[in-house]
């Protein structure tokens, strides 16, 4: 197998978990958070919420374009693997794909389907804007391919 197979492969892998834990959690979070927040430690408590926007719920009923825009980046970075040679690259484009395939599902597969469903949040700070495992992941995976790339120019440098 070559290593562009192998980084493919890892990536899918992640993506896969990322996506499994993301759509597990938000089925937990439906089905436990319907009757109401539940508080867990200072300002962390989970609690149900349905965004219809991108990020910090703005742009409400873009959900179409954002889909379309989601499926785009996962074509770009799934392609990315294979020709990039950065070694971290693999692991930070698996969460970054995992986590937009998560959101991507939400919006063709909650009501009212087809790229117009809610992204189920649920993991609330009270100070910052609800999120789930799959902001989570694609937040991490952005750091990741950052530092890839910053380690990476360092290399050359030094070269």
């Amino acid at each position: 197998m070559t290593s562009a197979a192998r980084r493919l492969r890892g990536s899918l892998v992640v993506a896969a978990t990322v996506v499994a834990v993301d759509q597990i959690t938000k089925w937990w979070a439906v089905s436990a958070l319907a009757d109401g927040p539940i508080n867990l430690f200072w300002t962390l408590r989970f609690n149900l919420v349905y965004n219809f926007g991108m990020a910090f719920g703005q742009g409400r009923g873009l959900g179409p374009l954002i889909s379309v825009i989601g499926v785009a980046i996962v074509a770009v970075l799934l392609i990315s693997v294979g020709r990039g040679s950065r070694e971290l690259n693999w692991f930070g484009v698996g969460l970054v794909v995992g986590g937009a395939i998560g959101n991507i599902a939400d919006r063709l597969l909650r009501d009212p389907y087809w790229l117009r469903g809610g992204v189920v949040d649920f993991i609330d700070l009270q100070w910052f804007p609800v999120f789930n495992v799959a902001d989570i992941a694609i937040n991490v995976g952005a750091a990741v391919l950052i530092l890839s790339a910053l380690t990476e120019g360092r290399r050359e440098l030094r070269q």
